[in-house]
């Protein structure tokens, strides 16, 4: 599957106080103003929480997620005569 391309969007109207702000935060964050506004979007918008929620699925390790995979392939498994 193809990689999703990032969208891009343009702010107006952006005053001089609230550029000076988000410019000073990404400097004591050291990081660019550009991810200084993703973040505080995501946030704002529960991105940052949505993401919070799911980092529990992605906790297993490679030989959980190993012997999940067979525990479920052994449920799958068709009984012919039940089918009958």
């Amino acid at each position: 599957m193809p990689a999703l391309m990032a969208s891009q969007i343009t702010i107006r109207g952006v005053s001089d106080d609230l550029n000076r702000r988000l410019t000073k935060l990404g400097q004591s964050r050291k990081q660019s103003v550009n991810t200084t506004a993703l973040q505080i979007l995501e946030r704002a918008v529960g991105i940052e929480a949505r993401k919070q929620r799911l980092s529990r699925y992605m906790t297993w390790s490679a030989a959980e997620l190993a012997e999940f995979g067979t525990e479920l392939k052994a449920q799958r498994v068709i009984d012919e005569q039940q089918w009958q």
